[in-house]
């Protein structure tokens, strides 16, 4: 009754208020007796062989599993060929086994919780078996078969909600899918998660939007009427679960858990609708849980009058054979044939698990094939593009349109682009990352920017969409890079205000094809607080626990520029606390190949994701195309500029991004991981030693510029006694220790102090520590008990809100790394 289009309503009293009671003839009934038997015995099965196993079982919601499976069949005859499943734990080992169909025998070897043996396979860390996921192709009644795919997933219930319908629009965008006809998104869901955790309504929220919707997604909530330990009396303000997705006009089907008929036609129905108008649905299946929270905790203790009649009440298995006797659809001997049958497969299987070994790990995805593991050695690739293609590209980025009437401000923008280009001097940040998206374009990558404001950028730099000032039409330069582009292929959106849901959809968009470079922007670093699930659970350690590479990409704007707590600090500290990497340890590698890279890739495929804070814009271009310039995947979290957006000093001239040199170490090439005082030029691993220099100073960030500017008029350069050498570090993860090491030999007798804009307690200082003094051992060096430190004291708020502090501050920070 909430909808307001009356065709809908319509639509849905046609199928639900018919002349005669809906009745299933007597073949499909005995169908739904079997795959209910299947549900409800791999429960008992399991209860018998893993007793004192934590299962989260399905027990009290068995009809799940064939309304599920007639799901899945209605939407094959509709037309579906690939469904995309994300869900909870709780009845995620049956619907593995019996929906998705993973081998019962790998389902039951895992509960010996016993690595499995793969040579010299990379396994990770692995996880507890009600997270994993799995694939297959299902064939269904009417003959066709369904991809299904089921994500892998943590235990934060409903984050796994956006990051589906990223991965079914990215299938669709590749697919060509336009209006969703052939792929779908179904979401399982708890009671008490649907209604209580905030990312429900950010995925809802996507669900129309033009560059996320996926052509409606169904939802299915296992209704067991407690959540966790928390009747619904105190879980939620509203009078049913579901009532949050009223927002989005969705038909909210109730149904009786108990009733297997009504639970699968309800599942049909639903498949239905979403084929019909192409938006969200939402199935309630109103069940129960047999057992507590988990098979070993004791629901008396918080629900005892629920539990007395939930111990005396009859399963869905046994309430439906009893009715299909009564009624004569069924013997009891065709009764005892389904249940022969399935508990002799169980049993088989069971005995199969002893001696299983996995099958060769995939990705989930064709487009994944030949991409290397951590343990395949990859070499690092130039990133550098002909002089011909940068101009041919920057032409095409910096050139608009005749019809249309840009602002007169974005079009002196676009004439200082179009003038950096024909001069080849003069790139500026935004500039650079046109050049980077645009030369990927021609090659055939597919780019895609979300986040708020990204479309002219949150300190309106970026311009990449432009608003015709007389018609209001929209035209976005890199959507025309080359003549025949593909709609779609450059895909630039503002977002939804959200964070957690945003990030999580760019993160499933990006698994499903690595051809492709995707980023999120948080519209202040600060911001990227509010999708720390995503970082925590799937960015930082997705690989380790799922085997799942993904090449994302997220800006978080950081730096001091005086604008407060809040928009000052990215929280860097937390990226780097999260690596894998270990401090005390050089990598592994013959020292004979630092000089050309060879131990590059085996240093970053050992990590578990890059966190980078570049300086300028030919550095941030080779950055962004060494993702999709490589053999493996691995998420890219960039420290992104403020005031190095337009700061005059941060420019890089067109000859940095050109490939017309056959030396490795010219800038131009690749990423520079370390960027050298201005004074340096050897770039061999042993250059010769600079006397004189009192101090070798290390940053980060835009504090170079401020440092630099500073040296410079105190004329305490690195070329003369006394001086003061300025290094930066691009790349803080993986750190790069050879060329760390190198500076160290440059400049033997200089004493070595980080600086650092950020408190300090925050920012990098305790993650470069250990690695500093790991270097000046390697290099037999005095390591003193604390690396001398110039910066911001500890404090708990990220910054001073006072401009006239924070300039204090500053110009005390910077004094004191240049002091004697």
């Amino acid at each position: 009754m909430h909808i307001p289009d009356r065709d809908r309503c319509n639509w849905l009293r046609e199928r639900i208020e018919t002349p005669e009671t809906f009745a299933y003839p007597p073949e499909r009934r005995v169908h739904m007796l079997d795959r209910l038997a299947w549900s409800e015995m791999f429960e008992s099965f399991l209860a018998a062989k893993y007793s004192a196993a934590k299962r989260f079982g399905l027990e009290g919601g068995e009809t799940l599993i064939p309304g599920m499976k007639a799901m899945i069949d209605r939407a094959a005859e509709l037309g579906v060929e690939s469904i995309v499943l994300g869900m909870p734990h709780r009845g995620r080992l049956n619907v593995l086994a019996n929906v998705v169909r993973k081998p019962m025998a790998q389902i039951f070897s895992e509960f010996t919780g016993v690595r499995p043996g793969e040579g010299d396979g990379y396994s990770g860390t692995g996880d507890v078996k009600y997270h994993l996921g799995t694939s297959y192709d299902r064939p269904t009644v009417c003959g066709r078969r369904v991809h299904l795919s089921l994500l892998a997933n943590p235990s934060h219930l409903e984050a796994v909600d956006p990051v589906l319908l990223g991965k079914v629009r990215a299938k669709q965008f590749y697919d060509g899918d336009a209006d969703g006809a052939r792929t779908m998104g179904v979401l399982l869901h708890g009671d008490g998660s649907f209604a209580g955790q905030g990312v429900v309504y950010e995925t809802l929220d996507m669900s129309g939007l033009p560059d996320y919707a996926t052509g409606g997604t169904i939802h299915i909530i296992v209704n067991n009427q407690v959540a966790f330990t928390t009747d619904p009396r105190f879980s939620r303000s509203s009078p049913y679960c579901t009532d949050v997705a009223k927002a989005l006009n969705a038909p909210i089907f109730h149904v009786n858990g108990d009733d297997v008929e009504a639970v699968v036609r309800v599942c049909e129905l639903a498949a239905e609708w979403r084929a019909a108008w192409k938006s969200d649905v939402v199935v309630d299946i109103v069940c129960y849980r047999r057992h507590g929270h988990n098979e070993i905790d004791e629901p008396m203790f918080t629900q005892p009058l629920m539990y007395k009649k939930i111990k005396a009440h009859t399963d869905p298995y046994r309430l439906y054979q009893d009715r299909l006797l009564g009624e004569g659809v069924v013997s009891k001997e065709e009764v005892k044939a389904i249940s022969n049958k399935v508990a002799a497969h169980m049993a088989d299987e069971f005995e199969h698990a002893r001696d299983y070994q996995p099958a060769a790990k995939d990705w989930l995805s064709s487009y994944w094939a030949g991409f290397h593991g951590p343990n395949q050695l990859s070499r690092i690739r130039d990133t550098g593009v002909p002089g011909a293609v940068l101009r041919e590209v920057g032409k095409a980025v910096s050139t608009l349109p005749p019809w249309l009437h840009p602002h007169r401000q974005i079009a002196k923008v676009y004439e200082a682009r179009a003038a950096a280009v024909e001069s080849g001097a003069g790139v500026d940040w935004a500039l650079g990352e046109a050049l980077a998206f645009g030369t990927l374009l021609a090659e055939g990558n597919h780019v895609r920017l979300s986040g708020q404001d990204v479309e002219r950028g949150t300190f309106s730099h970026r311009h990449a969409v432009l608003h015709d000032q007389e018609t209001g039409a929209r035209y976005t330069p890199l959507a025309h890079v080359y003549a025949g582009q593909a709609p779609g292929q450059f895909t630039v959106s503002n977002s939804s205000l959200s964070e957690f849901g945003v990030l999580g959809f760019e993160l499933g968009y990006a698994l499903e094809n690595p051809n492709a470079l995707v980023l999120w922007e948080a519209q202040f670093g600060d911001f990227a607080n509010g999708a720390q699930v995503i970082f925590d659970q799937f960015m930082s350690s997705g690989e380790a626990k799922w085997l799942r590479q993904n090449g994302l990409t997220v800006l978080l704007p950081h730096g001091y520029d005086g604008q407060g707590p809040e928009h000052s600090s990215a929280r860097l500290e937390r990226f780097l606390q999260m690596s894998d990497e270990n401090p005390y340890v050089l990598p592994a590698v013959d020292a004979s190949q630092w000089a050309v890279g060879g131990h590059l890739g085996a240093q970053i495929q050992s990590a578990n994701w890059q966190v980078a804070n570049v300086t300028t814009p030919a550095n941030y271009f080779h950055l962004l195309r060494r993702q999709l310039h490589r053999q493996f995947r691995k998420p890219l979290v960039v420290m992104a500029p403020k005031n190095l957006l337009r700061h005059p000093a941060a420019r890089s001239d067109l000859s940095e991004f050109d490939d017309a040199t056959d030396d490795p170490h010219i800038q131009g090439v690749r990423f520079k991981r370390l960027i050298m005082d201005a004074s340096a030029a050897d770039r061999s691993p042993h250059p010769p030693p600079v006397p004189g220099v009192r101090r070798l100073v290390l940053c980060s960030g835009k504090v170079y510029y401020e440092l630099a500017a500073a040296r410079d008029k105190a004329g305490l350069g690195a070329d003369g006694a006394g001086g003061v050498a300025i290094v930066r570090l691009e790349q803080l993860v993986p750190f790069p220790f050879d060329l760390v090491m190198r500076e160290l030999r440059r400049y033997p007798d200089a004493e070595v102090m980080w600086v650092q804009e950020e408190p300090m307690n925050q920012g990098a200082y305790t993650h470069v520590a250990p690695r500093l003094k790991t270097c000046m051992q390697a290099e037999e060096r005095s390591v003193p008990h604390q690396i001398p430190y110039a910066g911001r004291g500890p404090s708990a708020a990220t910054a001073t809100g006072f401009a006239e502090v924070h300039a204090r501050e500053q110009a005390q920070l910077v004094a004191d790394a240049l002091a004697p």
